[in-house]
C-alpha cells in the first residue's frame, strides 16, 4: 500500500494531545449519511466571466519599445499571478515580454520552469494581438542573464519596484531605461503591480491571462483527469484499497460520485512562518524557532502578536485535527471521499490520526495515480503543484485549511467558472469555538453551520485593494442582462 504523504515520524515534536477532546468525545452523528445540498452547486446568479480584449484596438506596433524581462520566484501561485502581472506591465509599456524566468524555490529546491508548466504555444498565441511575447532573446542581448544580474549592479535591472506599484510609476521609472538599453530587467517581481486604478482593460488583460491563457501542459492535465475519472468513478472502498492500481480498469463507466478536495496547508514551512502554537512542546517550539531563524532570516508573519492572540485573531492555521472536524461539522461524514492536496504533512501520522479515524477515505496524487504517470514529475514540486491546482479546480468542494496563495487562487478561478462550492473557513469563528473547552458537538455544528452559509463560493465584489485573482467581480465579470 503506498503511503500517504506526511505519514514519516517527525523528531522534532513531541506527540501532541488531543486539543478537541471534549467535541470529538460528543460527536455522534458523524455516520449519518450526509445531506443533499452538501454537494449542491451554487447559483451564480447573474454573474458571468467577461474578459474579452479588443484586439483590434490593442494591435502592438510592429516594433516594441525593448523587451522586459522578470524573474519570478515562490510557489506555483505566486508565479501564476506574476505571470498575469507581467503581461499587464508589458503592456503598460508596449514592451515585448521574454517568457518569465522561474526561480529556484529556497524551500523545495525546485528547479520547474515555465515551459515544463504551462503550454508555451497556447499562452503565445492567447496574447497574439495583444502583447508580443517570445521565448528567447535577440543575440544582441543575450548577455541578459540571471547571472549577469547576480553579479552586480546592472542600469538594465530594476530591483527596488514598489510593491503595488500603479502603471504611471512604470511609465515614469521603468520606461525611460526601457527606451534607453532596449531591455530592462525586473527582479524580484512578486506582487508589484496594484489592483487600484488600473484602467479595466488592464485588469481584465490580468483576468484573461489568469483564466484562459495559462494552461497546464498536456502531460499534468493527463494526469489530473485520470486522477478526476478515478475519484468519480469507484467507491471509496477502491480508492483506500491496497490494490486499487490493479483494478482501475474497472471503475464504474457510468458511476459519477462526489469529491471533496482539501488543502491542508500544514507544512513545516508554513507552521514556522505563522509563528503559532500546534501543541507540539517546547521541542516543536524550539525547532519551529530554529527553522525560522535558518529559512526564513528570524521573519514571521505578525511577529509582534504573542501565540494566544495570534490564535484569538483567528491568524494560526487550523490543525488536522480542527480541520477534521471542522468538515464533519459541516456535514461530511465517514463516506466521504476527500483528496488531499497538500505538501508533507507536519507532525506525519501522529498529527493526521484524528482527522483519518474521522475520514477514512483519503487519497491523494501519489496514492491514485500510477508511479510511471507521476515518474516524470520527480523532483518538480512545482508541477506535482499544479496537478493538485488541476484536480482542485475540478472538484465539487473545495477547502483550504487557512488562507494562502492557493487558496486564494482557487477562490478566484473557481468563482470565475462557476465550479461548485469553495468553502472560504471564518478562522475568527473556528478559532473562538475551538477554544471553548466546554462546547459540546450540537451547538459547535449549529454555529459553524451558520457562520459558514455565505461562505461557500458565492461571488464576492472585490473591495479595495483586494486580488483580483481572489475576486475577479466586478472588474472580470459581468451582470448579464437576462
Amino acid at each position: 500500500m503506498k503511503a500517504l504523504q506526511g505519514t514519516g515520524v517527525s523528531m522534532e515534536w513531541e506527540p501532541p494531545k488531543i486539543r478537541h477532546s471534549q467535541l470529538l468525545n460528543s460527536l455522534e452523528h458523524n455516520h449519518v449519511d450526509e445531506p443533499g445540498d452538501v454537494w449542491s452547486p451554487l447559483e451564480i446568479g447573474a454573474w458571468k466571466p467577461c474578459t474579452e480584449v479588443d484586439r483590434s484596438q490593442s494591435l502592438p506596433p510592429e516594433n516594441t519599445v525593448g523587451y522586459l524581462q522578470v524573474f519570478l520566484e515562490g510557489g506555483l501561485n505566486q508565479q501564476r499571478m506574476g505571470i498575469c502581472d507581467a503581461v499587464a506591465v508589458a503592456k503598460i509599456m508596449n514592451a515585448t515580454l521574454l517568457l518569465p524566468y522561474f526561480g529556484v524555490n529556497r524551500v523545495w529546491q525546485d528547479t520547474s520552469s515555465f515551459e515544463e508548466i504551462f503550454d508555451v504555444d497556447y499562452f503565445i498565441n492567447a496574447l497574439k494581438g495583444i502583447v508580443k511575447v517570445v521565448t528567447e532573446l535577440p543575440e544582441e542581448y543575450s548577455w541578459s542573464t540571471r547571472e549577469y544580474y547576480g553579479t552586480g549592479i546592472r542600469v538594465t535591472r530594476i530591483k527596488d519596484a514598489p510593491v503595488h506599484a500603479s502603471p504611471s510609476w512604470y511609465l515614469s521609472s521603468v520606461l525611460p531605461i526601457l527606451q534607453s538599453y532596449g531591455i530592462v530587467a525586473i527582479a524580484p517581481f512578486s506582487h508589484r503591480l496594484g489592483f487600484e486604478n488600473i484602467p479595466l482593460e488592464i485588469q481584465r488583460l490580468r483576468c484573461m491571462v489568469n483564466f484562459h491563457a495559462l494552461h497546464f501542459v498536456p502531460a499534468i492535465k493527463y494526469v489530473g483527469d485520470a486522477i478526476i475519472q478515478r475519484l468519480r468513478q469507484s467507491e471509496p472502498e477502491q480508492i483506500f484499497n491496497s490494490s486499487f492500481e490493479r483494478h482501475q480498469e474497472k471503475l464504474h463507466a457510468s458511476y459519477n460520485s462526489k469529491f471533496l478536495a482539501l488543502h491542508l496547508r500544514f507544512d513545516k514551512d508554513m507552521a514556522a512562518h505563522s509563528g503559532c502554537d500546534f501543541g507540539g512542546g517546547k521541542v516543536e517550539l524550539l525547532a519551529m524557532s530554529k527553522y525560522r531563524r535558518v529559512v526564513w532570516a528570524g521573519r514571521g508573519i505578525n511577529s509582534h502578536l504573542s501565540m494566544e492572540k495570534l490564535r484569538e485573531l483567528g491568524k494560526c492555521p487550523l490543525t488536522p485535527e480542527e480541520v477534521g472536524l471542522t468538515l464533519a461539522a459541516l456535514g461530511y461524514n465517514n463516506r466521504t471521499k476527500i483528496y488531499l492536496a497538500s505538501f508533507t504533512v507536519y507532525g506525519g501520522e501522529a498529527r493526521m490520526s484524528i482527522f483519518h479515524h474521522l475520514f477514512p477515505f483519503v487519497t491523494n496524487k501519489t496514492r491514485i495515480a500510477r508511479e510511471e504517470e507521476l515518474q516524470p514529475f520527480n523532483g518538480k514540486a512545482s508541477m506535482l503543484a499544479a496537478i493538485d491546482y488541476y484536480v482542485c479546480l475540478h472538484s465539487d468542494v473545495f477547502l483550504s485549511a487557512s488562507p494562502g496563495n492557493m487558496h486564494n487562487a482557487l477562490l478566484g478561478h473557481r468563482a470565475f467558472e462557476n465550479r461548485g462550492n469553495t468553502i472560504r473557513p471564518d478562522m475568527v469563528l473556528l478559532s473562538r469555538l475551538f477554544a471553548n473547552e466546554s462546547m459540546q458537538w450540537p451547538e459547535f455544528k449549529s454555529r459553524v453551520l451558520q457562520g459558514h452559509q455565505n461562505r461557500r463560493g458565492q461571488v464576492r465584489l472585490r473591495q479595495s485593494k483586494q486580488s483580483i485573482y481572489t475576486y475577479p467581480a466586478p472588474d472580470c465579470m459581468c451582470k448579464s442582462e437576462s
